[in-house]
């Protein structure tokens, strides 16, 4: 039997051993399970770490929603949310290879995996707890590309869509000229933290050739009777009729409805990444834009069944850098910058590979062969030193009986 160091069995089984001098029989099993909680945990914070970035980048990139489209925090929220499954799926693979890298070189540099192939494990045992975190997470990533990813972005083209059509969001915007509709032109001087509006203008061409100009000291958008309206509180108006003549009217209060500026015949549509499988791979050709765009489709389709490969293919080659040599007590940093880089190389080619594939729908395969030829070179560098068996002492020879 294997006889551990007290440290090793602490951090092992999680308790003193009783007797420290005495062997103690060590279950594979735990050893395995030991290994897999030590990854799990680095995985756990590096995918949220990058994922946190990430969405701090998103919402720098959302932020107009709050000050130029003066939505709710509510909204502004959801955008950024359901940005989370897409994040996800590009993070998780860099996040894994990361996490593997830190705790593997930190193991393997306090021998504890050296003592594994010590106490009789063969490689494939050594790293399969983190071919099974790997298979995990491809599944997760499978699942949320095929389901949850569609339905996110297609809430966000959604919520994108009622924002860009909200008149009563675009109408005004401080200090510009803004043409919410067809001969309507609107200026603000600014707008307060209680959403009103201070020295509002409003130009408009009217129907049977005439013109007429708003002009409020203040003003703010309402609903009355279910429909949008804009009250302007101490202003004038001023109409020129066909023939030249002015109308000048002051008012303390008007009301000028907005209604027929939401009649859009803009309609919600869904984009490549907005799509479920089905429709990627089974597109409806009857459909112009989906028949010229038919092979971008089925590029996408394929990508996310061949991108949760990734999270397994970058597992090998984080195994491979560090358990894909000889023990070295100065650490595995050339190794280990050298893999990083080619594991860089891989993602950038399988990114290139899915854009190739979006003109030549024969290139797809492509896709499943860089993340399988990546994961066959980690393989191959990781069983390439076998573990030597224990060599077995000769007996003494006998000793010659008699003088010389």
């Amino acid at each position: 039997m294997l006889a551990l160091s007290p440290r090793v069995e602490r951090r092992i089984f999680g308790v003193r051993p009783t007797n420290p001098s005495a062997p103690i029989p060590v279950s594979m099993r735990l050893i395995e399970r030991y290994l897999f909680r030590q990854l799990l945990g680095p995985t756990l914070l590096a995918t949220a770490a990058l994922v946190a970035l990430a969405l701090l980048a998103r919402s720098l990139s959302e932020f107009d929603v709050l000050v130029e489209q003066r939505q709710s925090a509510v909204v502004f929220l959801k955008i950024i949310l359901l940005a989370l499954p897409q994040l996800l799926g590009i993070m998780m693979p860099l996040a894994l290879f990361v996490a593997a890298l830190v705790a593997l070189n930190r193991l393997h540099t306090e021998q504890e995996i050296v003592v594994c192939f010590a106490g009789g494990m063969s490689r494939w045992r050594v790293i399969s707890p983190a071919m099974r975190l790997a298979v995990i997470a491809a599944l997760i990533s499978l699942v949320s590309g095929l389901w949850l990813q569609p339905w996110s972005a297609r809430q966000i083209r959604e919520t994108a869509f009622e924002i860009k059509t909200d008149v009563a969001s675009t109408l005004v915007q401080p200090g510009q000229f803004t043409e919410p509709g067809p001969g309507l032109t609107v200026y603000a001087q600014s707008i307060d933290r209680d959403n009103k509006i201070q020295n509002l203008f409003i130009h408009q061409e009217l129907p049977n050739g005439a013109a007429s100009t708003y002009s409020s000291r203040e003003a703010e958008i309402a609903t009355r009777k279910g429909e949008p309206v804009l009250i302007m509180r101490h202003g004038s108006n001023q109409q020129f009729s066909r023939e030249g003549v002015l109308q000048y009217t002051s008012f303390d209060e008007y009301t000028f409805d907005l209604s027929s500026l939401f009649n859009s015949d803009e309609l919600l549509h869904y984009k490549i990444a907005d799509r479920y499988p089905h429709e990627l791979f089974f597109p409806d050709l009857t459909q112009e834009w989906e028949q010229r765009n038919k092979d971008k489709l089925l590029a996408e389709g394929h990508s996310r069944f061949a991108g949760p490969l990734y999270n397994i293919a970058l597992m090998s080659m984080a195994l491979a850098a560090v358990l894909g040599g000889s023990f070295s007590r100065m650490g595995y940093g050339k190794r280990i910058a050298a893999v990083g880089a080619a594991a860089a190389i891989v993602r950038i080619v399988g990114f290139g590979v899915q854009a190739a594939c979006e003109d030549d729908p024969w290139l797809n395969v492509l896709q499943y062969v860089v993340p399988v030829a990546a994961m066959a070179w980690a393989m191959s560098q990781i069983f390439r030193q076998k573990v030597s068996p224990r060599r077995k002492t000769r007996p003494a020879a006998p000793a010659l009986s008699g003088a010389a």
